[in-house]
Formats: structure tokens, sequence, C-alpha cells
């Protein structure tokens, strides 16, 4: 099914966040992983974009689904993993993250996007109005607004030479 054009802006913010999810793994598969780089690449991520896309899923998304017939129990499983991927995110500020925390991240992060993308997504484009998602895309516009590009400036450290693309 085609992205809604009033979801895509989540979908824009998701690829990023997987694009980061694929440098991450490369990076990782190297074994030399520069945790510094990475953590202070990752907490700016998250306070430009991330944090924000979480929220405005929280406030816009989550409580319309939570409305629609057989994705209450989604909802609820994308909730938990928010507040996992907030303490991945958390421990990047306090740079207490290690090799193996840097490659769960990733691999949360995917699976939880894919999730949203495949399950929930899908699901309100199927339960819901033109009308609907038209209102339902004003709110996250407004909700989304202090967003940034974030993904769009590397760290130079978090860089793979001739890998700098998904």
């Amino acid at each position: 099914m085609l992205r809604d054009k009033n979801l895509i802006p989540l979908s824009h913010q998701h690829q990023h966040a997987l694009a980061l999810c694929v440098r991450l793994d490369r990076a990782l598969q190297t074994k030399d992983v520069d945790l510094e780089a990475w953590q202070s690449e990752i907490q700016a991520i998250f306070e430009q974009e991330i944090g924000i896309h979480f929220a405005s899923e929280e406030k816009v998304i989550f409580p319309t689904a939570r409305r629609v017939p057989g994705l209450q129990s989604l909802v609820e499983e994308l909730q938990a993993e928010h507040s996992v991927l907030r303490d991945l995110f958390a421990r990047a500020l306090t740079r207490s993250l290690h090799d193996v925390d840097l490659q769960m991240l990733a691999a949360k992060l995917s699976q939880h996007i894919r999730k949203e993308e495949r399950q929930l997504f899908e699901g309100l484009q199927r339960s819901m109005t033109v009308q609907q998602l038209t209102a339902l895309g004003a709110a996250l516009n407004e909700a989304l607004k202090d967003a940034t590009q974030a993904c769009a400036v590397l760290h130079p450290a978090t860089r793979l030479r001739g890998h700098n693309e998904p």
C-alpha cells in the first residue's frame, strides 16, 4: 500500500533513522568504532529529530490508533519500545554506550520503524477516511514543526569511506 501523504513526514523521518541504523551497522562490522563520535551523533539526532518524532507519535498518532479496532495492543507495544529506545538514547547523552549497546540500538530502532510502517501506518490507512487522515496530517505537521533534518549532517568520525549512503 502506498503511504498516505499525511503520514509521509513521519515516513521521511523513519528513512533518516534507518539510514543511521545502516551506517551504524556498517561501522560496527569494521570493528573500528569511535564510541564518542557515535554517541555524540546519536545524541544530536535524538535532540533534533527523533525525540520530536516520538513525542509527535505519542501526542497525535498513538491516541488516534488506540481508537482503531485491532491497533490497541500494537500501540502499547510501540509505546513500550519508545521507552526502551529513549533509555538507549539517554545513555548516549551520558556516553555510557558500548559497541554491543550501539548494535542493540540499531537493531531495536530498525525493528521499531518497520513495525510502525508495516503495521501501524497500514492499519491507520485502511481504517481512516480521507478526511480523518487529512486532520491527522494537519495535527502531525503542527507537532513536527520543530524537527530538523538531523541526519543530513554526519559527524566526520562516523563516516565510512565509500559507504556514506545506506
